[in-house]
């Protein structure tokens, strides 16, 4: 689902453990390292201070989608777990696919190499377990296999593509335990370079227990054939008229109408505690630009409620911001001025068709829920009698 990514934000979900050793940067800085410092002066400190190795076993979750790269690696925690380190790499893996239908040669070799960097960084820690997928990019394009075969064979890394529906349920996984508790139900939704997930939880009959179970909940599901790069190319992102803004709105309402249970949803909002959730860069620059940050600081951001006055203000002054603006603006930054209006229109789209009184922002997803998943699944084995733990 892929997620889009923020430009400077941290790997580890709030709620979850701090990063044991280095933080993983997120995403990459500007000369395209995943972490704060050089690579010579960061072996040169683990030589001094070698990373503490602790208890239990290693995971990792890699999601490649249309526009980023991204991987996180970890470790359990309590109910949890803790963050080891982490890559994000911009790096358009889906750019003209909705113009041509095959990726470029050009993309596949950006992405090429930022999936060695990925390997390397896997290698090093040695996961007992993992899960490497690939979204929309993959799905959509008639070399997309072609693809990860190549990927298999010159990075050595075999990346599973996932269908729409596993992707929906992934994204709900790693969001879960920011919907509210009194919460009767929730959408949640994730908007991704060439495709957006919608998903519709209810608890009426009951609230799973364990986060790695909440995809149980979900009532309905869509995934729009939409997102910030595919809408960028169609409409241009650079000078985002008024006008030009409502016909992508318009175009990804179009879309909407097709979700199944659309108005029993909206009897749901409006007779129920029922409220957003959004996990994407567009959500959480959003977020960062109504907080004000100087620099995006994702302790901040990540589980931060927005009111819908507040979410009108803030679309409304990055709507009459300049493309050169946006560049600057430290919360958005050059990689991504041309796609947060796209994804606003996706946004906008969204909550006019449900119209909530508040939004969560989410600044986790698939990886996140990747690692809950594979954990939590470990931990339901071990508990099991008379099984061998995989």
């Amino acid at each position: 689902m892929t997620h889009e990514d923020h430009p400077a934000a941290a790997a580890a979900p709030s709620g979850v453990a701090e990063a044991e050793g280095r933080e993983p940067g997120r995403p990459a800085a500007p000369n395209g390292s995943s972490t704060r410092r050089g690579g010579a002066e960061r072996r040169k400190d683990n030589a001094q201070n070698p990373r503490p190795r602790g208890r239990g076993p290693v995971y990792a979750a890699l999601d490649l989608g249309t526009n980023n790269c991204r991987l996180l690696i970890a470790r359990p925690h309590d109910k949890s777990f803790r963050v080891l380190d982490g890559f994000t790499r911009i790096v358009r893996l889906g750019e003209g696919l909705s113009v041509t239908g095959r990726l470029s040669d050009a993309a596949m070799e950006r992405t090429i190499e930022a999936l060695k960097q990925c390997r390397n960084k896997l290698r090093e820690h040695e996961p007992a377990r993992m899960r490497l997928i690939a979204t929309e990019a993959c799905r959509a394009a008639s070399n997309g296999e072609e693809f990860i075969a190549r990927v298999k064979a010159e990075v050595g890394l075999d990346l599973e593509i996932v269908d729409r529906q596993t992707e929906a349920s992934l994204a709900v996984t790693g969001c879960a335990d920011l919907i509210e508790e009194e919460s009767e139900g929730a959408l949640m939704f994730d908007i991704g370079g060439g495709s957006s997930e919608l998903a519709w939880l209810d608890f009426r009959g009951g609230r799973p227990r364990r986060q790695g179970r909440m995809a149980a909940s979900i009532r309905s599901w869509q995934s729009l054939p939409v997102g910030v790069v595919s809408i960028a190319e169609r409409f241009g992102g650079v000078d985002v008229t008024p006008e030009t803004f409502e016909a992508m709105v318009a175009f990804v309402a179009s879309h909407l109408s097709e979700f199944k249970g659309r108005g029993k949803l909206k009897q749901m909002i409006a007779e129920h505690p029922v409220h957003l959730i959004g996990t994407s860069g567009t959500v959480t620059t959003l977020a960062g630009l109504h907080l004000g940050l100087e620099r995006y600081e994702r302790q901040k951001v990540d589980g931060l409620w927005m009111g819908r006055s507040e979410v009108d203000a803030t679309m409304k002054a990055l709507l009459a911001m300049p493309f050169d603006r946006r560049v600057a603006h430290p919360c958005i930054g050059r990689d991504r001025a041309d796609l947060v209006l796209p994804g606003c229109a996706i946004f906008e789209a969204i909550r006019r068709e449900w119209p909530t009184e508040r939004v969560r922002v989410a600044d986790r997803g698939l990886r996140e829920g990747i690692l809950i998943s594979l954990i939590d699944a470990d931990r339901g084995t071990s508990r099991r009698p008379h099984m061998t733990r995989r």
